[in-house]
């Protein structure tokens, strides 16, 4: 009876134990707004268990060994804004980025397609955008909304954030608007070199990134994945071969400090590690026009914006570049490496 009692005492406390365990880590994803509601998914990224491979061959294919230290610098966001563009354009015509993607939903795209026209060697890919995230300025999809009601709030705008979106979204009507804004892309002048997710909103459900997926093999894109969001592949689920995963991926997030900016760049490329690694700027002016956007949001907002500008443009950063031997690459390169 005793034993019995015991036995069922170490029951109940394992019991609670695992039910804590999955409430701190259902916890954990609302509170940084990962949208995962699957137990298999979120075990898969608790421990990042993955059966991925690096895209064999990848840096002879570009001209480089596997030992050389390459980095996608990366300018998310464009089209936006005013603001955006013009700091992006400046960025991207200095190399101070080697790449950059667009939201085609935003009101600023016919800026972006003639920029494109105008430099057709610059990379520009495609910020699949599902989410429409600041409070004042917002947009809906490049469909009609009528056309994909799933991925539409009742003010007629995207979804404020992924998780609403995720729950929401149906995979077929997700499909033709993705296939849309890559559409309009083009009938503006764009020749888009990848695709990328705006917010990671893509990258979280499985049936969702499957059609991300879709749309990248259909166009003849290469897909950016990070390392994280590969747990996705397994036996069952194998990668297709566009797929880049980028291993080493890095970006400032919310809670850095300002005077620690520099900082937090400079160590990225002292420890850069050989093989392919991305960094993802958000670039913009600290103007009247960006301050009206964010506001309430500083995070990604106009003084961000402005610092990452400040920041790749710098010379100290330059010369990280030079001193690290790193070895600026695009996805236009990488697009002609696959296709």
């Amino acid at each position: 009876m005793k034993f019995k009692n015991i036995l069922i005492r170490i029951l109940k406390l394992t019991l609670i134990s695992v039910t804590l365990l999955f409430l701190l880590i259902f916890g954990y994803f609302e509170y940084e707004e990962i949208p995962i509601n699957n137990i298999k998914v979120a075990t898969k990224f608790i421990l990042g268990k993955t059966s991925y491979k690096p895209y064999e061959g990848l840096a002879e294919k570009l001209g480089f060994s596997k030992d050389d230290k390459l980095l996608i610098i990366h300018a998310d966001d464009i089209g936006m804004s005013n603001s955006v563009n013009k700091a992006s354009f400046k960025a991207l015509k200095n190399g101070y980025v080697s790449s950059g993607s667009i939201m085609m939903p935003c009101d600023y795209i016919s800026d972006v397609g003639q920029f494109a026209i105008e430099n057709p060697s610059i990379d520009l890919g495609l910020h699949l955008t599902v989410t429409s995230e600041w409070r004042d300025y917002k947009w809906n999809g490049v469909l009609q909304p009528n056309k994909t009601p799933s991925l539409i709030n009742k003010k007629g705008e995207l979804f404020k954030n992924k998780k609403k979106f995720v729950l929401n979204a149906d995979p077929l009507e997700l499909k033709s608007e993705l296939q849309a804004q890559v559409d309009l892309s083009k009938s503006i002048g764009i020749k888009p070199t990848h695709i990328d997710s705006h917010e990671g909103a893509l990258f979280y459900d499985e049936n969702l990134f499957k059609i991300y997926l879709e749309i990248g093999e259909e166009n003849k894109l290469p897909v950016f994945v990070p390392k994280m969001v590969a747990v996705h592949f397994d036996k069952n689920f194998p990668k297709p071969k566009n797929v880049v995963v980028i291993e080493n991926f890095y970006m400032a997030q919310k809670g850095l400090e300002y005077d620690k900016w520099e900082t937090f760049y400079l160590d990225i490329l002292n420890n850069l590690n050989p093989g392919l690694s991305q960094l993802i700027v958000h670039l913009g002016y600290d103007d009247d026009e960006m301050k009206s956007i964010s506001v309430d949001h500083p995070d990604f907002g106009s003084k961000w914006r402005n610092l990452d500008y400040n920041i790749v443009s710098s010379d100290n950063f330059q010369e990280a570049l030079k001193r690290n031997n790193i070895q600026l690459v695009s996805w236009k390169e990488i697009q002609s490496a696959i296709y």
